[in-house]
């Protein structure tokens, strides 16, 4: 599949606005013009694609990467496995040329998020806030510079404190990461906290982010079951079934 096809074809919203103009300077400096043509041909989608959820990724991804001042061979290894893994070798080579031509840019990182906001539902926006915490967690250390930066672009995508705390504590761990997983207070009654799980076990289904395709699904699927694997803990210290 080439670049261009790769790029645009699959794109509803995300070739529009700010997302656009990066992905289109990218794609400029990446020497592959080609003739768009025009663009009533895409129009506005309703629901957001794989393409468009893969193409914040890469202008995201940028971000964080930026964050503590420098980008590292584990963090660039990360992001070419990641596209490896859901597009194959040949596009994901591509999607790096383009890539590239994204870290070298300086755009505004609140209006990128604005426009995913506007568009992504919010299991989707949770599951971009996954997707980068394994970003900052690929050399194995999460620097606090990239920390710092996926909070405000959780604030931005409209995501919620307790939520970000959840995910955080994925891969942020220390003795209360179970509880804040399940976004409740180690204080909280065995009820209280199987009424969480519950609550927790339906918002990050994996069905909650089918219609970004099957490419993606491991990513909800592993966030699943850390919220089980929480569940699972905090019921064997306390004894409960």
């Amino acid at each position: 599949m080439s670049l261009n096809k790769l790029l645009w074809g699959g794109l509803g919203w995300a070739m529009f606005g700010p997302i656009g103009g990066i992905l289109g300077y990218a794609f400029a400096s990446a020497s592959q013009k080609k003739q768009m043509g025009g663009s009533t041909q895409y129009g506005q989608a309703n629901q957001t694609r794989s393409g468009d959820f893969g193409a914040s990724l890469l202008v995201l991804f940028a971000s964080v990467m930026k964050a503590d001042g420098k980008v590292l061979k584990s963090e660039l290894d990360f992001v070419k496995k990641f596209f490896v893994q859901q597009m194959g070798t040949q596009q994901a080579q591509e999607l790096m040329m383009l890539f590239k031509g994204i870290l070298e840019q300086n755009y505004s990182l609140r209006e990128v998020c604005v426009q995913v906001k506007q568009q992504m539902d919010h299991a989707s926006r949770l599951e971009l806030l996954h997707v980068l915490f394994g970003l900052s967690n690929a050399d194995g250390h999460i620097d606090k510079q990239e920390i710092n930066t996926i909070h405000t672009i959780s604030g931005y995508l409209g995501i919620s404190a307790k939520d970000f705390s959840s995910i955080r504590a994925m891969f942020v761990k220390n003795t209360t990461s179970s509880y804040k997983i399940l976004e409740v207070d180690t204080n909280a009654t065995d009820t209280e906290i199987k009424k969480a799980y519950r609550k927790m076990a339906t918002k990050y289904h994996p069905d909650k982010v089918h219609h970004l395709g099957e490419d993606f699904q491991k990513f909800a699927e592993d966030k699943f079951k850390m919220v089980n694997n929480a569940y699972q803990k905090i019921k064997s210290e306390r004894g409960f079934s």
